[in-house]
């Protein structure tokens, strides 16, 4: 069984108007939300070996809120992955290595949101998909063969609902 965990960057600070999209630093409550996903990600039985995140500064610093929660996984910080499409975010998944059975991806919306519609068929399930939200996802087959409706919901968690 491959498990996939969709994390949403958490909230990010709009405080300073002259950075760009890409260097916004996690908000108070980024920072927050992000140590209660890490919680949860301890307490879980969520394992993986392989994190992708975006190179995005609020995405950097939603992984390094999460500590040790993701064990000794590999981390690949990924220039693309920041905007990417469903279809983007699909066909890197695709390209994860065989013997990996654990991946959790680090991204934005409205790419990641839509990947997980996609993946699941689970629309009202995710209806919103808030910042710092993260989903579980699982299938069987190689990951060559992830495809729309091949994956079924494990769980989906929000900050809020942690905090």
């Amino acid at each position: 069984m491959k498990r996939i965990l969709l994390l949403r960057h958490a909230k990010s600070s709009w405080d300073d108007p002259a950075l760009s999209d890409h260097d916004r630093p996690l908000a108070p409550r980024g920072l927050r939300g992000a140590t209660a996903i890490a919680g949860y990600l301890r307490t879980g039985d969520l394992k993986v070996e392989l994190v992708l995140c975006s190179s995005a500064r609020r995405a950097r610093e939603t992984l390094e809120r999460l500590g040790d929660a993701l064990g000794d996984a590999e981390i690949s910080l990924e220039e693309e992955l920041y905007g990417a499409s469903d279809d983007e975010l699909l066909d890197r998944l695709r390209r994860v290595p065989p013997e990996v059975e654990g991946v959790a991806l680090i991204g934005h919306n409205p790419g990641l949101h839509d990947l997980a519609v996609a993946l699941t068929r689970a629309g009202r399930k995710l209806e919103r998909y808030p910042t710092g939200a993260l989903a579980a996802l699982e299938f069987e087959g190689t990951w060559s063969d992830l495809d729309s409706g091949r994956t079924r919901l494990v769980s989906f968690v929000k900050p809020k609902d942690l905090e």
